[in-house]
Parts: C-alpha cells; sequence; structure tokens
C-alpha cells in the first residue's frame, strides 16, 4: 500500500491532475487512447503534465497484450467478455501489523467490491487472502478467470509451482526449511482446482486503474476499528 498520490492526466475526458484515484478514474476509464500517471506529490504531477513522458509505468487504454505467464504485465488488463476479471491487493501497515485486502471484481458485465482486514497481520498474507476472498465469492466457475495482483509472491507461487512443491513435502521448501502461509497457500491451492484460471503480475502503485482501487480498499479496510484477529498468522514477520 502506498502514501496518497496524485494522477495526472494528459490525455484523457478533461486532462489535469486529480488528487484522489476515483475522480482520475471518471477521466480515463473507457476513454481511447487515455495516457495517465500516479505520482507522490503534486510538483511532480505538474511537472510531468508539461511535458508527458510516455515510459513503461504510463498508463494508456489500449496498450499490447498482456502475458499469460504471471509475469510482469503492462498489458491489456480490462476485463473481456466471456472472462471471470479479478483485480486484488493486501498489504499490512508496519508490516506486520493492522491489514487489509481489497477486491474487484468483473463479470458478466457486473463489477463488484469487497474488502476486510486484521488486527494484526502481513502484507503477503493479505495478498493470498485477497485472492482467496475474491475465488470464494466466485458465483459460477465453468469461465475462464484472470486475476490481476501486484504481488510477485502469489503469483511466482502458483504459476512456478512452488506452493504445489511446498505442500507435496508436507510444507517444507527446497531448502528443507518451512513454507510460510501454509494455512493460506493451502487454501488457494484447493481453490484454484479444476478451474481454468491465469495469475497475472502489475506493478503496484504505477497508475493501473483496479491496482489503484484496490489499494484504496486495502487501505481503508486496514484502518477499521475493532479489527478481528488473523488466527492464522504465527509472528514470523512474513
Amino acid at each position: 500500500m502506498a502514501a496518497k498520490k496524485f494522477y495526472a492526466i494528459a490525455k484523457g475526458r478533461k486532462p489535469g491532475i486529480y488528487d484522489n484515484w476515483p475522480a482520475a478514474q471518471a477521466q480515463v476509464m473507457g476513454f481511447a487512447g487515455a495516457v495517465y500517471k500516479g505520482f507522490p506529490s503534486r510538483a511532480e504531477a505538474e511537472a510531468w503534465l508539461k511535458r508527458p513522458s510516455y515510459g513503461p509505468s504510463t498508463r494508456r487504454s489500449a496498450p499490447a497484450p498482456a502475458t499469460a505467464t504471471g509475469h510482469a504485465s503492462h498489458g491489456n488488463t480490462e476485463p473481456r467478455d466471456g472472462e471471470v476479471t479479478i483485480y486484488s491487493d493486501g498489504g499490512a501497515r508496519y508490516n506486520p501489523g493492522p491489514g487489509g485486502y481489497g477486491i474487484v471484481i468483473v463479470a458478466d458485465g457486473e463489477r463488484q467490491e469487497f474488502s476486510g482486514g486484521f488486527a494484526h497481520t502481513t502484507n503477503n498474507r493479505m495478498e493470498l487472502t485477497g485472492c482467496i476472498e475474491a475465488l470464494r465469492r466466485l458465483t459460477r466457475r465453468d469461465q475462464p478467470i484472470v486475476l490481476y495482483t501486484d504481488s510477485s509472491y502469489v503469483v511466482n507461487g502458483i504459476t512456478k509451482g512452488w506452493a504445489k512443491g511446498w505442500r507435496k513435502r508436507g510444507w517444507i521448501k527446497a531448502d528443507k526449511s518451512p513454507a510460510i502461509n501454509p494455512d493460506l497457500w493451502g487454501e488457494l491451492l484447493d481453490l484454484i482446482e479444476g478451474l481454468r484460471i491465469s495469475f497475472r503480475w502489475v506493478k503496484g502503485h504505477a497508475g493501473h486503474p483496479m491496482n489503484e482501487r484496490c489499494d484504496e480498499l486495502a487501505v481503508a479496510a486496514a484502518r477499521r476499528p475493532g479489527l478481528p484477529e488473523d488466527t492464522g498468522y504465527q509472528g514470523n514477520g512474513e
């Protein structure tokens, strides 16, 4: 999760500087050829807007197709007809500390948002929990599913077969050390069994519309009073 950001929109419905993602999102979502970028300060956003550069962290509405391997993707991550698209993010303040996750699910033209959190947890546990909670909410399992997350921990654990290997060895990693978060990895592996699902990585806090929205949901969830305990957390910092 990141600190408050400013969004510079070079091409959109109303170009300019915005200090919150919902307002910025309204200017770029569905706008063909939109060009925009997030910054930690207004000064940086204003400087970029004067001379927009189109580097890898700049977002456009119609870039090259996303990869299906789970590696870094700067491609088209918008929902597609006939697919369930999941966007998920999670994190913990102070890591470990109060944490939250945010989810956006788009299916059959409908969009739903979910969030939740725990009083004491970690970044990785919240990243995993976001994916798990999204898959728990699937109303149909016969469509292809694409899940976008900025957690390489999650993507690599699934696409490289690490988590399956850990479970096969009794939650022991290849270097003989204990696997971290086996409770969540086990549940995630169970949930994806039989699904046509792709896990894809997106760069976090770089202006990706849905990743920014999930981050906002996760941050808000982590700040709620009276959060429950994460009973699976073992106090290992991961």
